[in-house]
């Protein structure tokens, strides 16, 4: 119930409404790159990270991958489709060791329906996650690299608990793969923000040294 209680969704749920919650939930482990489950699988469950990390992605008609967004420890995912009882939309596999909790879709499904605080908290849930999307719409009909790299980390700023920090959730790969750029083209305009003092970069931590320089080159095509 403890770690239940770390995610958002769940955490003002009294111990009455949790308990058969946790009760019908499982713990899981992954490793580095297992697949949790695929594009039209049927959703029989939704997931909370307490530890490591994963990433939804769909592949192209290439078979290439499109990185949809990169799950860290206290986030759910799958809720949406767990409520309306729709196939999985996307891939999930870990992108390190990985922990997480599989939730039943039909437990929540149950509390939904007598629990109002918990309804309420699925539609918070879901607005944020569609707020989040809309920006990374805008981030992606940016006209160029620069502005897409600068935007993706702009947004990211708001949500870092110290304002000048970003940990970066995933490799440059995969955050170049979620932008729609080349993973070199996104490694080349960190160094030219390095360059023009505006980024500091220590392995997989960016620290902002100017946002103001960062919001214009986000507006200059």
């Amino acid at each position: 119930m403890e770690l239940l209680r770390v995610a958002p969704l769940l955490n003002s749920l009294s111990d009455a409404d949790l308990a058969p919650i946790a009760a019908a939930s499982r713990l899981m482990s992954l490793k580095m790159g297992q697949l949790l489950f695929r594009e039209g699988d049927p959703s029989q469950h939704f997931f909370l990270v307490t530890k490591g990390s994963m990433r939804l992605y769909r592949l192209t008609p290439e078979g290439k991958e499109k990185v949809i967004e990169i799950i860290s420890p206290g986030q759910t995912f799958a809720e949406a489709v767990a409520l309306l009882s729709k196939p999985y939309p996307v891939y999930a596999s870990a992108l390190e060791s990985t922990e997480l909790i599989a939730i039943p879709s039909q437990i929540l499904r149950d509390q939904v329906q007598v629990n109002h605080e918990l309804a309420f908290k699925m539609l918070a849930s879901l607005s944020l996650r569609i707020h989040g999307f809309l920006n990374d719409i805008h981030t992606l009909s940016l006209a160029t690299a620069q502005q897409k790299v600068a935007g993706y980390l702009l947004a990211f700023l708001e949500q870092a608990t110290d304002e000048q920090t970003i940990r970066l959730p995933a490799t440059k790969a995969m955050i170049a793969s979620r932008l729609g750029l080349q993973p070199e083209t996104f490694s080349r305009v960190l160094s030219k923000m390095k360059e023009q003092g505006v980024i500091q970069e220590d392995k997989n931590q960016i620290l902002i040294l100017s946002s103001s320089a960062l919001k214009q080159l986000r507006d200059t095509p």
